[in-house]
This record gives C-alpha cells, sequence and structure tokens, in this order.
C-alpha cells in the first residue's frame, strides 16, 4: 500500500467526466473531491486533470490520498497501545481514565497528544481523525484514520451491518433475557445536560445483548451498537435497572469498593478496510480491574 490510489477507466465510465467517476464510481465525497483538486493531487495518465475533463477508456486515473496537515494539537509522548496499523487506519486500546481528545479541561494527556507525537516520531504525515470515540473511564478499542480518504470511507461505512462495534459490561441484576435487543429512543434533556435519558423524544437507540456469564445477582453482558448515541449502553442498562457496575452517573457511588470507573470494555471491531474492502478484525483483553471485578464478585457468590 502506498499514498495514492489508482483506478483504470473501463468502457462502463468512459464518457464520463473526472468529477462523476470519482464521486460515482470511486465513492468520493465532494468534499475530498475538491480538495484533491484543488491542491493538484489528481492526475489522469501523469498529468495534472480538472474536474470536468471527460475520461475515456483506458485512462489511469491516479489520486495522492497525502497531503501536509497540522492540527491545534500539542504532540505528547506516551505509551500507546497500538493493536493494529496500516497506511490508512490505526486502531488504538485505550486505557480507563484518557481523554480522546482534547477539551477546555483537558488540553494534555489525551489520546489525540500521543498519536501527533506518535505519527510525528514515524515521520508520517498525520493528523488525528477519529472515526470512533470511548468515554474518559470507558476501555477498549479506538479507530483513527489516518488521511481524509479513509476517514471519509470509514464513516460512510458505520452504518453497514458489518461494521461492528462490541463491548463487555459487568451489570448489577439478572437481563430478563439471556440475549435481546434494546430499542429505546435516547435525549439529551437540555445542551447543559452530561447525562442522557431514555425519552420518547429521542433519538432511535439499539443496542444488542448476550449474557455472557451469570453470577448471583450480577451478569457479564457482550453488547453490540446498532447505533452509537452518547452513553448508549450505559443509558440503556441503567433505565432497564441493570446500571454497569462502578458508573456513578447512571449507577451508584456504592460500587467504588468494587472499581473506581464503569465497567465498560470495548473489546472487539470489525470493519471494512477502506482501500481493499477486506474486513478487519481486532480484538482485546479484558483490562485487569475488570478482571479483578468478576474475581471479587464470583468470591462473594461462593
Amino acid at each position: 500500500m502506498d499514498s495514492k490510489l489508482n483506478f483504470i477507466v473501463d468502457e462502463k465510465n468512459c464518457n464520463v467526466k473526472l468529477r462523476d467517476f470519482l464521486r460515482n464510481t470511486a465513492g468520493f465525497s465532494g468534499r475530498l473531491t475538491k480538495g484533491c483538486a484543488l491542491s493538484g493531487r489528481i492526475k489522469v495518465n501523469n498529468n495534472t486533470a480538472k474536474l470536468n475533463l471527460v475520461l475515456k477508456k483506458g485512462d489511469i486515473v491516479e489520486v495522492t490520498i497525502e497531503k501536509e496537515e497540522s492540527q491545534n494539537v500539542e504532540p505528547e509522548k506516551m505509551d500507546l497501545d497500538i493493536v493494529y496499523e496500516d497506511i490508512d487506519v490505526v486502531v488504538v486500546n485505550k486505557p480507563f481514565g484518557m481523554v480522546v481528545h482534547p477539551t477546555r479541561n483537558h488540553i494534555t494527556g489525551t489520546l489525540a497528544n500521543g498519536l501527533l507525537y506518535y505519527f510525528k516520531e514515524k515521520g508520517e504525515k498525520c493528523i488525528v481523525r477519529l472515526v470512533s470515540r470511548l468515554d474518559r473511564d470507558t476501555s477498549g478499542l479506538i479507530i483513527i484514520a489516518k488521511n481524509q480518504f479513509s476517514h471519509m470511507c470509514l464513516a460512510r461505512d458505520m452504518v453497514k451491518e458489518e461494521f461492528e462495534k462490541s463491548y463487555i459490561a459487568v451489570i448489577h441484576g439478572n437481563m430478563e433475557d439471556t440475549e435481546g435487543t434494546i430499542d429505546l429512543p435516547i435525549l439529551r434533556p437540555s445542551q447543559e445536560s452530561i447525562n442522557r435519558v431514555v425519552d420518547i423524544n429521542g433519538q432511535r437507540s439499539i443496542t444488542h445483548y448476550k449474557v455472557q456469564e451469570k453470577i448471583g445477582n450480577s451478569e457479564i453482558l457482550k453488547l453490540t451498537l446498532e447505533t452509537g448515541r452518547t452513553h448508549q449502553i450505559r443509558v440503556h442498562l441503567s433505565h432497564l435497572g441493570h446500571p454497569i457496575y462502578g458508573d456513578t452517573l447512571y449507577g451508584t457511588e456504592d460500587d467504588t469498593r468494587y472499581i473506581s470507573r464503569q465497567a465498560l470494555h470495548a473489546y472487539r471491531l470489525v470493519f471494512p478496510h477502506p482501500r481493499t474492502g477486506k474486513l478487519i478484525v481486532v480484538e482485546s483483553d479484558l483490562p485487569e480491574d475488570i478482571k479483578n471485578l468478576i474475581s471479587i464478585i464470583k468470591d462473594e457468590n461462593n
């Protein structure tokens, strides 16, 4: 793989303008198409081309997707758990307690700070383009696109059935069924609200679950998101009366003797590669604090 994409114009696409070929056949967004053209990164038969060029059968269209970019984030050296990487994508196993991107209250120490340093050390001209996000105290896998093309493809493909984001949670109580689907709308009550609620006026939110293990009056669940609302899993489980251990926002303060954060880990990602379409499957093990929580619960139920 390299920083260029190449396409050969077939008979079906001859007499089509370059702009339409890139958007309709290559799947480029209008923004990416325009940006590549303005910076001279589109060539046809080795010549810089304008978007109104009419293509002929056999023409070779070449698009350079790498470009000089900057981001208002300070690079910061840190240990990152990189679990998958190629020229287009990097997947990081984020520890709990780490904010994903700088905010007014967290300018440094974020995943984005660490990734920018990592890219700089490798000599890669990347900025941090988050495809997925996790709450500060949710651990697990996050996808970052390394160029505008891969970000466009991954953001587009997130709605596809083969794109899977799965989690493990340890919950209070026992679900009514051993597996099922939670289809309840989630609303942010106001712009000032941190928490979300289940409300008929909210956005449709769908979470699939399966009980992995029952431990007395607690359970370990595997959950897969069909939609990706803020705090979705935490809101859904709390609303059903089964808050996640350690979730002080949607559960109880009493769990701090067990674990210092919500016992929620993004353990599995499946996504089509932006360049090849091949399904990439990435998994990560449960962190030690959740393993320890499970051991404590099991000891209490023996």
